[in-house]
């Protein structure tokens, strides 16, 4: 039967009517025909083999119970035996009131009494029906993480809140499990590899915390939730887990980490259970030795301080607490060297707890979702700087801006900095946008669309800390950048470590092959300073030629130190 459309254009449900009685069938046919796509069926056998075709998405089934060939009872049964036909709400048809106990029980959502003398009546319940249906549809489409069906994120956590509200007195332990490296796991070995991994974790853990009155929980890419009864100790846990992974595929590169925070006294907040978690979780990432971390009083210091910092934020912005310094880039391949750029990084000068380095709060931000809002408002910052310095010494050099990875998620990127640079008199080569290579390996096709859109209004953009986000030569032959920044780590420790010494020397070869300049931070000595030239690096910024330096004191280095 094909869908017909309602008079508002809305596609109607599709109603199975099972019953053998023909006058039953037509009378309900009658009071439902105007609203429903309707189905009939003279027996249970009948209406399984419609429901078995596929042929129509059946939104309920309005039953008999007294018909030959497979009664109502039975029909039930086998509709609720079959996970794809089970969501299908039935009515039951019948007279007898303890019939109807006996198929509620069963699985029936409601009945509709002989003879049908209340056709509104009957139009209203199947309605109302149909819809709490839908709702539970989309509830569960939503509850369930598709890959590793484990709950989603949000209901994890509203579940976790109920076990609280009814069972306060329980000895929980909140746990958060991360793979390392899971995006460079993908890109080696394949995104169905990635997936079955999700999914064997997410097998394996689910059992485990429904062996220990428990729920267990999907987050964001290779994370994963558990809350469940204490355990003294998880260390067989994770051998358990990390043998069957290896068994399944042959494979020792798999590296899980476990956070763990113990409850303690009852009125626990979920939140912060987890929060603690997490933060024990980010102690031993890269540590392969080490796969439990529990939160401690050290790291609940730093919860306190992290809560008060993610409290104050709206403050600081109003009150203009963030600001941004500026680190000199100088050319350095010519006879002098030459000042022609500056990065602009930001500072917190909290006036109860002083200057707050970045360190502290960047990533905090990052994870809370709350870094947009100081992107945005250092991005307004640095180019009302840039027009005074424009106005006043007539002059300026390209500043480098951050954009996090969150930015990218925001669909008015684009039209944010062009009107950054419209409303400020500037031009496109005033401010250059540097973003961190593990946001192009993380979302590869969204981030390489938005760069291409930006670099075609003008903008360049620079790729910072290359060298620790795992692209494969495959992926970065693709990404449109204009600029390479070798991370600071391989600078400090060339002359101490000849591997990254030997990775300095790789990212310049990959630079020439790619046709783009470098850039060296963390440049802080006279040796370091030579080699780099030698090797053909265009720039370096550090501590060699300067530190970040406020506004002011920047604005000197414009007026006297352009050559050095």
């Amino acid at each position: 039967m094909e869908k017909r459309l309602h008079y508002n254009n809305e596609i109607l449900h599709t109603i199975l009517i099972v019953d053998d009685e023909l006058i039953n069938r037509e009378i309900l046919g009658a009071m439902l025909e105007d609203d429903y796509n309707l189905l009939f069926a003279e027996n249970g056998e009948v209406a399984m083999e419609i429901l078995n075709s596929g042929t129509n998405r059946v939104s309920m089934v309005l039953t008999d119970l007294m018909m030959p060939k497979l009664n109502g009872f039975e029909l039930i049964q086998e509709i609720k035996a079959n996970p794809r036909l089970a969501p299908i709400p039935i009515m039951v048809l019948t007279s007898e009131k303890d019939a109807e106990v006996k198929s509620i029980d069963m699985g029936a959502v409601d009945f509709i009494q002989k003879p049908y003398d209340a056709p509104e009546i009957i139009r209203s319940r199947i309605k109302r029906m149909i819809e709490l249906s839908d709702d539970r549809s989309i509830i569960r489409s939503t509850e369930r993480d598709q890959l590793t069906n484990l709950l989603t994120k949000n209901f994890f956590f509203e579940y976790c809140s109920i076990m609280e509200k009814f069972h306060p007195e329980r000895s929980m332990d909140a746990i958060i499990i991360d793979i390392d490296h899971y995006h460079l796991m993908n890109e080696i070995y394949g995104r169905s590899f990635g997936d079955s991994l999700l999914k064997k974790i997410a097998d394996i853990i689910k059992h485990f915390s429904n062996d220990n009155e428990g729920i267990a929980g999907r987050g964001e890419n290779a994370t994963f939730y558990m809350y469940l009864n204490h355990q003294e100790d998880y260390n067989d846990f994770i051998k358990i887990l990390n043998k069957k992974l290896t068994d399944e595929f042959n494979s020792n590169h798999v590296h899980i980490r476990m956070g763990i925070n113990l409850k303690k006294g009852e009125n626990a907040d979920i939140t912060s259970l987890f929060t603690g978690a997490r933060l024990a979780n980010d102690t031993i990432i890269g540590q392969f030795h080490k796969s439990i971390a529990y939160f401690d009083e050290n790291l609940q210091e730093k919860a306190f301080f992290q809560e008060r910092l993610i409290h104050d934020i709206n403050t600081a912005i109003e009150e203009k607490q963030f600001i941004p310094y500026f680190q000199p880039k100088y050319s350095i391949q010519g006879d002098k060297n030459v000042l022609s750029g500056c990065e602009a990084l930001i500072r917190w000068n909290h006036p109860e707890l002083g200057m707050i380095s970045p360190n502290s709060f960047i990533n905090l931000f990052e994870s809370n979702g709350l870094i947009q809002m100081v992107d945005t408002f250092i991005w307004n910052e640095v180019a009302k700087q840039i027009k005074h310095w424009k106005e006043t010494l007539g002059m300026s050099i390209p500043i480098s801006v951050n954009v996090s990875r969150i930015d990218f998620f925001d669909p008015g990127l684009s039209d944010k900095l062009i009107k950054l640079i419209e409303e400020h008199g500037l031009s496109f080569d005033d401010i250059h946008l540097e973003i961190t290579e593990s946001a192009y390996v993380e979302h590869p096709e969204t981030i390489i669309q938005i760069i291409e859109n930006l670099r075609s209004k003008g903008f360049v953009i620079e790729m910072d800390d290359f060298g620790t986000g795992y692209s494969s030569l495959g992926v970065l032959s693709s990404i449109p950048i204009d600029i390479l920044k070798i991370d600071m780590k391989f600078i400090r420790s060339m002359h101490d470590n000849e591997k990254n010494r030997r990775m300095v020397e790789i990212i310049m070869d990959i630079a020439k092959m790619l046709n783009v300049p470098v850039i060296a931070e963390g440049v802080e000595t006279q040796n370091q300073y030579s080699d780099l030239k030698g090797l053909g690096c265009e720039m370096i910024q550090g501590y060699y030629f300067s530190r970040p330096v406020p506004s002011e004191e920047f604005e000197q280095i414009l007026k006297e130190k352009m050559y050095v």
